[in-house]
């Protein structure tokens, strides 16, 4: 089968509120679920919120990836066979707090990612990842996992799209910012391209719900392999449940018409030539 329904469920997670996050994201899961998603994608920190004033708030509302939310994602996808991707506050056992997503499957916990490239005063708090992203065989299709803004970086997507990823899952926090009036949000125009330089479908999940004087896009967006929008954005920065029945075969196929491939047209030993990508 290669259409698969899935779902970004958009949240509005209350800063400090650990465990009422966690119920949060598994009463989405069961509404995905319900709607007869295959593949669930949460927002970035799901459980914890975004805006901390400092590391020690962070500290106390992340869990290792054997803790209670991962778990209870988890039995989810086991007792609903769902494919879900969502984002957490890790404390790894290094005793570094890491910005990461997990990807699961009814086998359990399959990759936890942890964001290599981290926003802001993210920079404060978190440590970032060093591993390049998941892109795994799952129940539902060939998916790859970042994290937010990790997909303004070409060069990270397209090497989950070379390793053959159908999907992309980007649970993702936008700060909303100024636009001109009527133009659509640079963040959903950004996951609309990616998708279509590398005829890859993305799933991008973001949340809602003003934290700390802090808005957010809202921007919850699904995007066909050609980069056209097949759900989103999110109509209204409230929870939102977004469906799209994606065909995942067609990002096995990069071609553009007869003469052009966006893999096979690539140039990579100019791209490595000395010079030409300042490191």
């Amino acid at each position: 089968m290669s259409t698969v329904r899935v779902a970004c469920h958009q949240l509005a997670p209350v800063v400090g509120e650990l465990e009422a996050n966690r119920e949060r994201t598994l009463a989405a899961l069961d509404a995905a679920a319900a709607a007869g998603a295959q593949v669930v994608v949460l927002p970035e920190l799901a459980t914890s919120g975004y805006v901390f004033r400092d590391a020690d708030e962070a500290l106390a509302l992340a869990e290792p990836a054997d803790g209670p939310t991962l778990a209870g994602w988890a039995r989810r996808a086991a007792a609903q066979g769902l494919v879900i991707a969502g984002g957490f506050a890790e404390l790894g056992a290094d005793g570094a707090l890491y910005n990461s997503a997990a990807l699961i499957d009814p086998d359990g916990v399959r990759a936890v990612y942890r964001k290599v490239h981290l926003w802001d005063r993210e920079k404060l708090v978190f440590t970032p990842g060093d591993e390049p992203p998941p892109v795994l065989d799952t129940l539902h299709g060939r998916i790859g996992l970042i994290v937010c803004y990790d997909l303004e970086f070409p060069e990270w997507t397209r090497a989950v799209a070379l390793r053959g990823a159908e999907l992309l899952c980007v649970p993702t926090n936008w700060p909303r910012e100024q636009r001109p009036a009527g133009e659509r949000p640079m963040e959903v125009l950004r996951a609309m391209v990616t998708a279509s330089t590398n005829r890859m479908a993305i799933a991008v999940c973001d949340r809602c719900g003003p934290e700390r004087g802090v808005e957010w896009v809202a921007g919850t967006s699904i995007a066909g392999v050609d980069g056209w929008l097949l759900a989103g954005p999110s109509p209204a920065a409230e929870p939102a449940l977004l469906l799209a029945d994606v065909d995942l075969a067609a990002a096995r196929d990069k071609a553009l018409g007869p003469r052009n491939d966006v893999h096979a047209d690539r140039r990579p030993a100019l791209y490595a030539h000395p010079g030409t990508i300042p490191a």
